[in-house]
């Protein structure tokens, strides 16, 4: 390899909230019990993947009035699982999605701070904005707030959590057992912070942490979410995971960064991509067909029509034909909580674009979900995914992937087992970890 070769970065996303799960089937665990978190995170740390990452669930998504209970699994509370998670993990970076539309910068940079600490210097967090009332109705904001202010309210917010974990510089604790003085001046952790969002002061109550904050992922795809990324974030997750779309996003956020005085190295591009594993490339093919079966059953794919439809359809057969209907155009719609209906913002193109590509290759519904639902996968013997990995990592398509298993807790051994150590063959991925840091993990020291 030679010296412009790429390490590639590996996460693990511990999936529960979406159809990527197969609860169902018979090697599926429990998505609550913390043994299910254990030892996924165990088998993340053996094989020094850089991180684990948690998504959140603020609310049980309803659709058509009723809660949608395809989905309900995995949605603890993320810190107590990641603080849970540091207790039995060593050098394993800790990730976790908190909204900054319905908390407080106070309380989010104490509880990073403390995991930051609790972990030695491991903790992540995502940020995420939210312009969902009804997932909002559980707080104390009252659900609202204004879309065009999401973005605005995110930038304070973590500017905020800066100025709070930057109020300690990390040498003012003596604690001298002599003379009996513990800090060393006074003002330890002082604040006084106000704007349009925010208006706090005081004194910080967690003295500075092994990294400092924690390092900051951001997930939006829009222009604001890129924007926002460029200007804050030192990894940005993405949905372009193939060569020429991922290539096209990685220079799009590359290329803001020069505006804000950074690097093109200061921000880490990471698809979530999910993987089948076969004895051969014939097997695995035969093997995720029957995992997208399972992950599309009849009635999820009559759930996920709906979301566009925007109807009760389910006297429709999934095995059937799309229905002859239009989807019902307006502002309320059957589905509550879910983000993905608004990438539908034009469901009537959307229907007919779902139609004629279900007459041209003669597809039912639930084949017509299957085949609109794909998401980035990588399927093939060990070796053909590993080369697809690095393909797309050295050409510059991403700086490596979040991993996302259909099954939990052991849906990464395969992967551990069989790829991780081609790519460590071929120089592209870590054998040992070179830090104890996740910022040293993904070169941001």
């Amino acid at each position: 390899m030679t010296n412009s070769t790429k390490q590639i970065h590996l996460a693990a996303h511990f999936p529960g909230v979406n159809n990527t799960t197969v609860w169902s089937d018979p090697e599926a665990g429990s998505h609550i019990e913390f043994d299910s978190f254990r030892r996924f995170a165990r088998t993340a740390e053996d094989a020094k993947f850089d991180f684990l990452f948690l998504a959140e669930g603020l609310r049980l998504r309803e659709q058509n009035g009723r809660i949608y209970d395809l989905d309900v699994v995995g949605r603890p509370d993320t810190f107590a699982v990641l603080a849970a998670l540091s207790g039995v993990t060593d050098r394993l970076g800790l990730a976790g999605t908190i909204n900054s539309t319905f908390n407080e910068p106070y309380e989010v940079a104490r509880q990073f701070a403390t995991l930051d600490h609790l972990s030695g210097g491991r903790a992540a967090w995502n940020v995420v904005t939210s312009w969902d009332a009804f997932t909002g109705e559980n707080f104390r904001r009252g659900g609202f707030l204004a879309e065009a202010d999401r973005y605005s309210r995110a930038e304070r917010f973590l500017r905020t959590t800066w100025l709070l974990f930057d109020s300690w510089r990390g040498d003012e604790i003596l604690a001298d057992k002599e003379t009996g003085r513990f800090l060393a001046e006074p003002g330890a952790g002082a604040f006084d912070h106000h704007d349009e969002h925010f208006a706090l002061s005081g004194h910080f109550t967690v003295p500075r942490s092994p990294q400092g904050s924690p390092v900051i992922f951001q997930a939006g795809d829009s222009d604001e979410g890129r924007e926002f990324a460029a200007a804050t974030a030192d990894a940005i997750f993405s949905r372009h995971g193939t060569l020429e779309a991922g290539q096209k996003f990685y220079a799009d956020v590359k290329g803001r960064l020069a505006k804000y005085g950074r690097e093109p190295g200061q921000l880490k591009v990471l698809p979530a991509a999910t993987f089948v594993l076969g004895d051969t490339d014939a097997d695995a093919l035969e093997q995720a067909a029957v995992v997208r079966r399972r992950q599309v059953s009849g009635q999820t794919a009559i759930k996920l029509l709906e979301q566009v439809w925007n109807r009760d359809l389910s006297a429709y057969d999934p095995d059937g034909p799309l229905p002859e209907v239009d989807p019902l155009v307006g502002e309320h719609t059957v589905a509550r909580g879910r983000a993905s209906v608004r990438m539908h913002r034009d469901p009537l193109a959307t229907a007919k674009e779902w139609r004629a590509l279900a007459e041209a290759k003669k597809l039912s519904i639930r084949d017509l979900m299957i085949e609109v639902s794909s998401r980035q996968t990588f399927v093939g013997a060990p070796e053909t995914v590993a080369r697809s990995i690095n393909d797309l990592t050295q050409r510059d398509a991403a700086d490596g992937f979040i991993l996302v298993p259909h099954l939990t807790p052991g849906g990464l051994d395969g992967f551990a087992r069989t790829v991780v150590p081609i790519l460590q063959e071929w120089g592209v991925f870590r054998t040992e970890y070179a830090g104890s840091t996740l910022r040293s993990h993904l070169g941001l020291d």
